[in-house]
């Protein structure tokens, strides 16, 4: 899969065209996706970030800056009468120096979800959304709609270890079709922006925003795609009209013929093939069934499809396993919800008994708003002789309160069988795993948003040879 800079035309935004973006807050996640993929199609890239200049975030600018974007603070200075549109996400705030010199010289601001909507438009575009597991999904459709030949293009939340051994970043992608394999994010409430020509929804939780108002999100989406996938297994779902529902529920009109659980992978059976996906977790095998069902939808043949399975390499920090010289297994996890917290506990069961489980919460709102589920959560996967160490609430800088804390949390527990307790910092929690782990155990490293957190990981691992 080469990565080729192909040349303009303009990006056609809200009926205007441009051929220069700048992206503020451009080492995000779906910002970092969009900016390549810009430049892929030949546009004009800039972007400024807070956290230039960090170890963290070295890396992605060198790569950045090698696909022709220009990188520089986010102090305004990157904005200019060059500049066709400033680009931002919801997390970016009014008061942020690249809108103030935007707005001075009358530079248009368009969202993030605005770019992507009409990138969506532009393409035979598979959407994925869902409260877990759409990067996981993602990066299957794409990787076996890729091994059977069809050559889709890719904007992604997460990084596709497939893609990052190729020297790219891995959330973007250009391929040669007319096809496109997007990530279709509930959180900020854009979704409604897209009409993509298929949409597949994984399932639904309490995750940024209350279940009555993410089903709706998700309702308008499906009412906006021409071909639709749910999820029959999630009794919200299942009552939404879609083309097909895929599970293993009778009422499902797409069903596997048999399924197997072991401790590092998943194995689903359908018309006489086997397909042997290398990732442990019930979870998984609805991904897989989500993504073998649009699939074949798209005219993919079975055993090619396995072979596409079974060689998966999935997305960076989505249940990543080291097992250490001291027999420690240090798996990291990208887990950011309780639903997302459970699986990822319940698929490490499968390596360990006892389980040590680091959480980073992200942001004070989601904490705060999570808080009840966050308790009920614990206390339902953790079990005597586990251990849960929290650490303090990942702030990505703005004008959050910063009125609840990890050890609000912990108080909230109350008196349970395992080990749980809120740590000052990362120093304290390594300290703390090296006299706690022991040869065997699971060490469960979960978290978003923070770049560092892959850093930690590899600490972690150090501890442990």
């Amino acid at each position: 899969m080469d990565a080729c800079i192909i040349g303009p035309p303009p990006v056609k935004i809200g009926g205007r065209s441009y051929r220069s973006v700048h992206f503020t807050g451009i080492f995000g996640s779906g910002m970092s996706a969009l900016a390549q993929y810009l430049r892929f199609q030949g546009i004009a890239v800039s972007g400024s970030d807070r956290l230039l200049g960090s170890d963290d975030t070295v890396s992605m600018q060198g790569m950045l800056e090698e696909l022709g974007c220009a990188v520089v603070d986010q102090d305004g200075s990157g904005v200019n009468a060059d500049i066709g549109a400033v680009c931002v996400s919801t997390a970016i705030e009014e008061s942020n120096p690249d809108i103030a010199v935007a707005r001075a010289l009358s530079i248009p601001i368009v969202h993030r979800s605005d770019l992507l909507a009409a990138i969506i438009g532009s393409k035979r575009t598979i959407a994925v959304a869902g409260t877990s597991g759409k990067s996981t999904v993602t990066a299957m459709i794409f990787e076996l709609l890729t091994a059977c030949g069809k050559s889709p293009s890719l904007i992604s939340g997460a990084p596709l270890r497939r893609l990052e051994r190729q020297g790219l970043i891995g959330n973007a992608f250009s391929g040669g079709s007319d096809l496109l394999v997007v990530e279709a994010d509930e959180s900020d409430g854009t979704l409604v922006k897209y009409f993509p020509e298929f949409t597949v929804v994984l399932n639904i939780s309490k995750d940024h925003k209350e279940i009555g108002e993410i089903k709706g999100l998700f309702e308008r989406l499906l009412s906006q795609s021409t071909w639709t996938a749910v999820n029959a297994d999630d009794p919200v779902l299942a009552a939404l009209p879609a083309t097909v529902g895929f599970g293993r529920s009778s009422s499902a009109s797409w069903r596997p013929d048999d399924e197997q659980l072991s401790a590092t992978s998943v194995r689903l059976f359908r018309n006489g093939i086997e397909y042997h996906l290398p990732f442990p977790g019930g979870h998984n095998l609805e991904n897989l069934r989500a993504a073998l069902c649009v699939c074949e939808h798209l005219g993919c043949e079975g055993l090619v499809l396995a072979a596409a399975v079974r060689d998966f390499e999935g997305a960076a920090r989505r249940f990543a396993v080291t097992e250490t010289a001291q027999n420690v297994y240090v798996v990291d996890d990208f887990a950011h919800n309780p639903a997302k917290i459970a699986a990822a506990v319940g698929a490490a069961r499968g390596l360990s008994g006892r389980i040590i489980a680091v959480y980073q919460p992200h942001g004070f709102g989601p904490t705060r708003f999570l808080k009840d589920e966050y308790i009920a959560t614990f206390r339902a996967v953790f079990q005597r002789d586990d251990s849960l160490y929290l650490l303090p609430i990942y702030y990505a800088g703005g004008t959050a309160q910063r009125d609840i804390s990890s050890e609000d949390i912990i108080e909230g527990l109350g008196p349970v069988s395992f080990n749980a307790q809120a740590v000052k910092d990362r120093d304290e929690l390594l300290t703390a795993l090296k006299a706690d782990a022991r040869p065997g155990d699971c060490v469960l490293v979960m978290g978003a948003r923070d770049p560092s957190l892959s850093s930690l990981v590899r600490k972690v691992t150090d501890l442990f040879g």
